[in-house]
């Protein structure tokens, strides 16, 4: 047990932060089950869940319980795994309407506006 205030009191923080990890990096296992399991299992939601885990990713990155390159790979993982399910249909893609060029317009240059003389100064006699 430490005898100096400032150590007391890193312990204490310390159990604080630990306990913070512990809870979301529970969370972030229950998402990534719940995913992994959508998966295999070929259920209709995948991509709810997949969106969940990596929502559950992204917190872990701001809160620094895991490295942001660690992160950014297993979204990369998840985003692979969840194209490849058997049995999940993937959303149709967006058809854009395809907007046709305007002619161009011919443009005038303006004139800068003449600049005013400035105004002599008059002394008083």
């Amino acid at each position: 047990m430490p005898i100096i205030k400032s150590a007391k009191k890193r312990v204490r923080t310390a159990n604080k932060a630990a306990v913070r990890n512990s809870k979301t990096k529970r969370s972030l296992k229950g998402a990534l089950k719940a995913f992994h399991s959508a998966v295999t299992g070929g259920k209709k939601d995948a991509k709810k869940l997949q969106s969940k885990a990596q929502s559950e990713l992204d917190k872990v990155a701001k809160k620094g319980v895991m490295h942001k390159n660690k992160v950014a790979r297993k979204q990369s993982q998840l985003a692979k795994k969840a194209k490849t399910a058997p049995g999940v249909t993937k959303a149709a893609p967006k058809k854009t309407a395809v907007k046709k060029a305007a002619p161009a317009k011919k443009t005038v240059a303006k004139k800068a506006p003449a600049k005013k003389p400035t105004a002599k100064k008059t002394t008083k006699k």
